[in-house]
């Protein structure tokens, strides 16, 4: 029930946050404001969210995971809705890039973390992988639907009030079903036989974050791991979900049919995301994120040659083999911070995704100028490709903990039969 309550919420995090993608023409149109303007604003969005996620990680040991769910909730739902008044591109940087961002960002990966580690001790990598599914098919699968209210009547205005009506809605069904640990409802960790006492409150969140920052960047595995997600988070949020609906609208294709290929690219993603969570409970993390990367790579590679074919042939084969690798990195991005920082994983994730969201706002931002000065988007797509080997070769540098080499080295050294046993 908990990994339900997940799924939902950050399916509807995800897809508020992303809204903005399916706004870009209205918003032109409308305002005037250049592609490089509004990507600014969706620069900030991403940055904070992914800023925030380690300091949200914290709050939620301080404070409980159901009140800051509930406030960032109510965050996306007033920054949404306020949007409706604007009529300067300052105010959309504020709305939809500080209120959004901050409300997002606390309901982002940092929060798989949270969930998988406190809930589940066996399947945490499946378990991430279906809650990092949700969060990613979340922002592709409402465009469609937010790309069509922006053709209604009330054109865009419409979208940023459903999306704000939808946020206040879920705010009642997390602060009703929502538990914060196990023993809250005298069970064990799933996987566990025991009733595992929650542990007190830890003391102020924002030095429960700054430690956890200063003690992970100690290691050449955290910035291996931060370096690899940020252009994780440039070949994805930033480029492919903010600007695939303009990029392909420049050659021809309607709004509303690039965002059903984002959405059937969130269809796929789900799929191997949960399978990335699968094969992470077998498969050293490392070499599955190498992998990942140098699919994601080829694959942008070739983008640029396929958008003239619109949604038939070479591209739909795109979409599938983009969208199978769209987020499948985090399942064994989070097991490997499991695996060197323990207990403080949660809260090193968070800053290893806010390095994520770091790469998507540069991205985001740098894609949009060199659209406005070259009238195409194809330097940005080659330009990720490459980024993408550049995360594969990173992953593979990075060493195995310790602890798991003593772990390995243990059941190694088990004969046939007391493995069986």
């Amino acid at each position: 029930m908990i990994a339900g309550i997940g799924f939902v919420a950050l399916v509807g995090a995800a897809g508020f946050r992303a809204t903005p993608g399916a706004l870009v023409q209205p918003l032109q149109d409308e305002f005037g404001w250049s592609t490089g303007t509004i990507g600014f604003a969706m620069s900030v969005n991403l940055a904070l969210y992914g800023v925030t996620a380690p300091f949200a990680a914290a709050l939620m040991e301080r404070f409980g995971v159901r009140k800051v769910t509930a406030g960032a909730m109510a965050l996306i739902a007033l920054g949404s809705g306020l949007t409706v008044f604007m009529t300067a591109a300052w105010q959309l940087v504020l709305l939809w890039g500080v209120l959004v961002g901050l409300g997002a960002g606390s309901i982002s990966l940092g929060f798989v973390a949270v969930i998988s580690t406190r809930w589940f001790v066996k399947h945490q990598g499946l378990v991430s992988g279906l809650l990092s599914a949700g969060g990613a098919t979340g922002s592709l699968v409402f465009l469609p639907l937010v790309a069509s209210l922006t053709e209604s009547e009330g054109g865009w205005r419409t979208a940023a009030i459903v999306v704000s009506l939808v946020a206040f809605a879920t705010v009642p069904m997390v602060l009703v079903f929502f538990r914060e640990y196990p023993a809250d409802s005298g069970i064990p960790p799933f996987g566990s036989d025991e009733v595992v006492p929650p542990p007190p409150p830890s003391g102020n969140a924002a030095r429960l974050a700054i430690d956890g920052l200063k003690n992970a960047a100690r290691t050449k595995a955290f910035w291996y791991l931060a370096a690899g997600f940020a252009i994780c988070g440039a070949t994805t949020n930033g480029l492919v979900a903010t600007h695939f609906i303009p990029s392909a609208h420049d050659h021809g294709m309607p709004t509303v049919a690039a965002a059903g290929l984002l959405a059937l690219i969130g269809v796929f993603d789900l799929i191997g995301t949960i399978l990335a969570g699968w094969l992470t409970d077998r498969v050293d993390p490392r070499v599955l994120l190498a992998i990942f990367y140098t699919l994601r790579g080829l694959s942008l590679l070739v983008l640029p040659q396929l958008f003239d074919e619109k949604i038939t042939g070479f591209m739909i084969v795109f979409v599938i083999f983009y969208g199978l690798d769209f987020i499948a990195t985090v399942p064994p991005t989070i097991a490997l911070c499991r695996e060197h920082f323990g207990a403080s994983a949660p809260i090193v994730f968070g800053w290893v995704f806010a390095a994520h969201q770091v790469g998507a706002a540069i991205s985001a931002t740098a894609a949009g100028m060199i659209r406005d000065t070259f009238h195409d988007y194809a330097p940005a797509w080659y330009m990720a490709g490459v980024l993408s080997v550049v995360a594969a070769l990173l992953s593979l540098v990075i060493k195995k903990a310790a602890a798991k080499k003593e772990q390995d080295a243990r059941t190694d050294d088990v004969v046939p039969e007391e493995k069986a046993g």
